[in-house]
């Protein structure tokens, strides 16, 4: 094995391997002139196993009974997990006193019962499912509804972090301090969401490309997924946003980041222009509000 200062440069042909591989497992995409990116998170991996070259890692990805272990640890160095707690304000405004409205309304209609299910997907360390059930408690209309909130994601070591629920200060950057003393206890490494947040909240492992998985979490009346669909190419945007669209009940929303549109995607969702911010819809009964 070389020593631990020299660089394993990465060749043409196996940062394509490599590529390939794993936007085959989650959908994330490297450009070519990411290739760099892509050697230097990998390398680590190949010191770890001391390996001398990435074709003997893809190799190993390929052929080893640990490959599903190892593509867990790929996805942690890979993926960027920047959040906070309630982040995009804007949005959330419309979530808690647009969206979650119409919900119950329709529902009390259509006596579909007093259920309401989100979907957090990418939830990251936990700060956007956590969010969401802070929110919801607040909201004194559904204080007797069933309410289930979902958090995925692809990576164990944020998943480990959001089950167990205790953030420093950087976490809170937008945080009102009302939402601190109500929903948040002091220990010694930093604040730990109470209880009665954390009972609302499920924490799962999940491959946002995994269909057989994705369609045993059933169906919801919300999803988040907010800057997560950036980092796919064009086909997996597809595959995720319909698969987003079949787990959502008619009627529910698509919540994405700022940055994001289904502009060249899909024409399955409307546009919803509320007085507070812009989501998707999909049509209740098929038919555009």
């Amino acid at each position: 094995m070389p020593p631990a200062e020299t660089a394993i440069v990465m060749t043409e042909e196996e940062f394509l391997l490599l590529r390939d591989l794993i936007y085959g497992y989650c959908g994330l995409w490297f450009d070519s002139h990411n290739s760099y990116l892509l050697e230097k998170r990998l390398s680590r991996r190949l010191l770890v196993h001391n390996m001398t070259s990435f074709l003997e890692y893809y190799q190993f990805l390929k052929l080893s009974r640990k490959k599903t272990q190892e593509l867990d640890e790929i996805m942690d160095i890979l993926t960027t997990n920047e959040t906070y707690f309630f982040r995009e304000a804007f949005q959330l405004k419309a979530f808690t006193e647009e969206i979650v409205p119409e919900i119950r309304a329709i529902k009390e209609k259509s006596r579909a019962g007093r259920t309401l299910r989100i979907w957090s997907a990418g939830c990251s360390s936990g700060e956007e499912p956590y969010t969401i059930a802070m929110l919801l408690l607040e909201l004194p209309f559904i204080k007797d509804w069933k309410v289930e909130i979902i958090g995925t994601d692809i990576s164990q070591r944020v998943l480990h972090l959001a089950r167990r629920g205790v953030y420093n200060q950087g976490a809170f950057r937008t945080t009102d301090e009302y939402y601190l003393r109500q929903y948040f206890n002091r220990q010694d490494d930093g604040l730990r969401v109470s209880d009665r947040v954390r009972e609302l909240v499920t924490i799962s492992h999940l491959n946002l490309l995994d269909q057989n998985r994705v369609d045993m979490l059933g169906t919801f009346d919300v999803v988040f997924c907010r800057n997560v669909i950036i980092y796919f190419d064009q086909a997996a945007k597809k595959q995720v946003v319909e698969s987003f669209h079949h787990s959502l009940h008619h009627g529910g929303y698509l919540l994405l980041g700022h940055s994001e549109s289904l502009m060249n995607i899909t024409t399955k969702f409307t546009l919803r222009h509320f007085k507070n911010d812009m989501v998707y819809q999909k049509p209740l009964n098929g038919v555009t509000p």
